[in-house]
């Protein structure tokens, strides 16, 4: 369906926003500044926002939980996902979880589900923290890195071996450097108000071009070599492969290379930006740092994390709380409405587009105090539990939730009290850390940051401290 909406009728308000500028709205603002725009047409205007873009692609922004629990809820099945947010991601992830709908979109889901099961993510536990100790081996006190990137190193060889049961040692970097140069690709294809065709051989078209045939050469490779030996492995690969329907069938092989590269992006991707936004925040707040490794220290007494050590650890789930809260690596979600509906005091035609953006709710003083300010300790005295639904909502909501949100958040725990036992990091001076927001919300340039290693804790010690 076309994301221009359909023109509202004479007895159809149309709720407040900005003007803009003739023919394009705010269009170029968006473009440029577009968390700005967000936070300030919600400051603005209120709860409900009409946002003009260029060529009649006019969206509208919901600012309050219960709006947002609306359309990713209690009316969900009036809404599909943009095509804008699938433009961005089409090509990549063809039609996996992220972009498919309906009943196919049911069907790929209920075969994927059990392999998020508690249990079986509960599994791969060992391979997260072996990765991180092995990644880490040869840092060196007082050298310089940008976080970002090792973080996003890691996590790629963590996905690459949870998913198919490999180490692909150097080769992991190349995947995590054709990823991300086909995001920033296509985010600028969407953004741009001139698209030049895909099949154009542009220099930028002709190295995403390379890039998408290097990415479906590795998958489709995997999945073939995969199948050809029957399965039986613990990777998500083989448990999707295994996985069969109530009617006796299974994913085609164009199916599992979609969700494999849907389940890919979203395990590396955002895994990746929420310890690296992790570490730049405790570097600015020493005092929660400092917390933070006392914990670790009581808890842990310098041995590796394990599943079961989770539930002892709450200042350390309350640091990653508050990491996804400030910079939440899914920052914005749209939705297309494919039938009328209501809002609030809004009727809205079939063809309307919707957003809803973490940034903006997870930073509203009315649910927050002090929302600027990093403060993890919010979140120990039941303030998740008093919170609407949808004032924080890092892993989307509703029948879509990410389905990978346990997996994404034992993995951020665990490498987290790996890592935080061993290192601190330092900010390097002459930085501005500016958020960049491309299909997930990045640091442009990356963080640089100088390693510390932190000075081990005898076990005995550790015992009697806890």
């Amino acid at each position: 369906m076309s994301e221009h909406r359909a023109p509202m009728t004479a007895t159809q308000k149309r709720p407040p926003g900005p003007r803009g500028k003739p023919l394009v709205g705010v269009a170029l603002e968006l473009r440029k500044q577009g968390l700005n725009l967000f936070v300030r047409a919600a400051r603005d205007y209120g709860d409900v926002v009409y946002l003009p873009l260029a060529f009649g692609q006019d969206r509208i922004l919901l600012n309050h939980p219960d709006l947002i629990e609306q359309v990713l809820i209690v009316q969900h099945q009036k809404f599909h996902k943009s095509a804008m947010a699938q433009a961005a991601t089409r090509r990549l992830l063809g039609n996996g979880l992220l972009n498919s709908e309906d009943d196919f979109w049911r069907r790929q889901r209920r075969l994927a589900q059990p392999a998020f099961q508690k249990t079986r993510v509960n599994e791969y536990a060992p391979v997260m923290i072996e990765h991180a100790a092995a990644h880490t081996a040869q840092w060196r006190e007082g050298e310089t890195c940008d976080i970002a990137e090792e973080m996003s190193r890691l996590t790629c060889g963590i996905a690459v071996k949870t998913l198919f049961g490999l180490d692909i040692g150097p080769e992991a970097d190349r995947v995590g450097e054709n990823l991300t140069r086909l995001m920033r690709h296509q985010i600028h294809r969407v953004r741009s108000p001139i698209r030049i065709p895909a099949r154009w051989p542009t220099p930028a078209n002709r190295r995403a071009d390379a890039a998408f045939a290097y990415l479906d050469s590795l998958v489709y490779g995997i999945i073939e070599e995969r199948r050809s030996r029957g399965g039986g492995g613990n990777d998500l690969l083989s448990r999707l492969i295994a996985a069969m329907d109530e009617d006796g069938t299974q994913m085609t092989p164009r199916q599992l290379r979609d969700e494999t590269m849907t389940l890919f992006l979203a395990g590396h991707e955002t895994t990746a930006l929420t310890l690296s936004w992790t570490w730049y925040l405790l570097a600015q707040n020493p005092g929660a740092e400092a917390r933070l490794h006392e914990e670790l220290n009581r808890v842990l007494g310098g041995h590796s994390p394990r599943p079961e050590d989770l539930e002892s650890l709450p200042y350390l789930a309350a640091v990653i709380h508050e990491s996804l809260r400030l910079y939440p690596p899914a920052y914005i979600m749209a939705r297309l409405s494919i039938e009328p509906f209501e809002l609030g005091d809004y009727s809205f035609p079939a063809g309307t587009t919707i957003i809803m953006s973490q940034w903006v709710t997870h930073r509203d003083a009315r649910y927050f105090s002090e929302p600027l300010v990093f403060r993890p300790e919010r979140w120990l005295d039941g303030l998740i539990t008093r919170l609407p639904a949808h004032a924080y909502f890092p892993f989307g909501g509703g029948p879509r939730r990410c389905i990978g949100q346990g997996f994404a958040m034992l993995e951020a725990a665990l490498v987290t009290a790996e890592l935080g036992q061993k290192f601190s990091f330092e900010l390097t001076a002459g930085q501005t850390i500016v958020p960049e927001p491309l299909v997930t919300l990045r640091p442009r340039g990356g963080i640089r940051m100088q390693i510390h290693r932190r000075t081990a804790i005898p076990q005995a010690q550790a015992s009697a401290t806890s």
